[in-house]
């Protein structure tokens, strides 16, 4: 209830009005302060027995042998400083080994005989072996002839075995065509290069099985592709033969003597007698007797009484074409 009294206004809590204070439980947090307040006290050499102390604590673990098998894992430094990294003289230390050398995808197996002929005029007294892995593909021409070129199994790279250091290393950068060899960057930010990498011989033998298998691949596909052509061309001249054969039994039966009636046979020879009376000219238009082209009518083009040949014109769908025919078999066509 308000009262104003000396300018003021008061309020006290009326007994008609309902208390709207209601009991808050709160929650009891354990916070042990002496802990932390220790914790922070402690020096870094107290925190890191109270740390061993409590990984001990803990049942089947060791932390000191998980320190020491990492210890014995890790690689030792095969290098004092990176500079001694960078001397690539220090790759004929492990003898001759396997290097792959970066090459054009197009180019591989010319720059790899470019290479031996460099390596062999610049070193002669160095054993090297460059290896290019490649299958040769047969091929069978139009004019009958088997073209073989080799095809990469690896296109970009090819493979030399020698002992390599500084002096070999540049001299096979500078060959034409060479882009460099395959491996890992060493050094540090000041200086870094491109350190080859060897190659395990157990990977070259993979290799060297993996062309062996492309090759013997290559060749069976080859073998069966020249069958089936044989085959085809078997099969075709049997055809050919069946077709001749029924083109002959049919000349025969078209050869038999047929009696004509009376009116056609007076028609033909006075054709042939007139056809007798005029002679062949060039310009003129002739008739095929017997051939290829028998019944077609064409124009003399050109007359040659020496070879008895004559080359004459036929008009075949839309278009002329020669045909050099024997004087005998062709008559001079009468206009009617």
């Amino acid at each position: 209830m308000m009262k104003l009294q000396g300018g003021l206004l008061q309020w006290s809590r009326s007994s008609l009005i309902p208390s709207i204070y209601t009991p808050i439980n709160k929650t009891q947090f354990s916070i042990s302060a002496c802990v932390i307040e220790r914790n922070n006290q402690l020096t870094a050499k107290e925190r890191r027995q109270l740390r061993n102390e409590r990984r001990e604590s803990k049942s089947g673990y060791s932390w000191r042998e998980e320190v020491e098998e990492k210890l014995i894992k890790k690689p030792k430094k095969r290098y004092a400083t990176w500079t001694e990294e960078l001397n690539l003289d220090t790759l004929a230390e492990s003898g001759p080994q396997w290097w792959v050398v970066r090459v054009s995808r197009l180019r591989g197996h010319e720059t790899a005989q470019i290479l031996a002929r460099a390596l062999a005029r610049q070193f002669p007294e160095m054993e090297f072996t460059v290896y290019a892995p490649s299958v040769q593909v047969k091929r069978k021409l139009k004019n009958g002839s088997i073209s073989v070129k080799p095809k990469p199994v690896f296109p970009g790279c090819i493979f030399i075995r020698c002992i390599l250091n500084k002096e070999i290393h540049d001299s096979i950068r500078e060959v034409d065509g060479v882009g460099g060899f395959i491996g890992s960057k060493v050094g540090n930010t000041k200086r870094q290069i491109n350190k080859p990498r060897p190659v395990d011989d157990s990977d070259l033998e993979a290799i060297f099985k993996q062309a062996k298998e492309a090759q013997e691949k290559a060749d069976s596909e080859f073998e069966e592709a020249q069958r089936a052509e044989e085959e085809a061309s078997l099969l075709a001249s049997q055809q050919l033969l069946a077709s001749s054969n029924s083109d002959v039994i049919e000349s025969v039966a078209e050869s038999k003597p047929k009696r004509a009636p009376r009116k056609a046979t007076l028609a033909t020879e006075t054709k042939d007698s007139k056809a007798k009376k005029k002679k062949l000219a060039a310009g003129s238009t002739v008739r095929v007797l017997s051939g290829t082209f028998a019944e077609f009518v064409g124009n003399l083009k050109k007359l040659n009484r020496k070879t008895a040949k004559a080359t004459v014109g036929f008009t075949l769908f839309g278009k002329e074409t020669l045909v050099e025919i024997d004087i005998n078999e062709l008559v001079p066509e009468i206009q009617s």
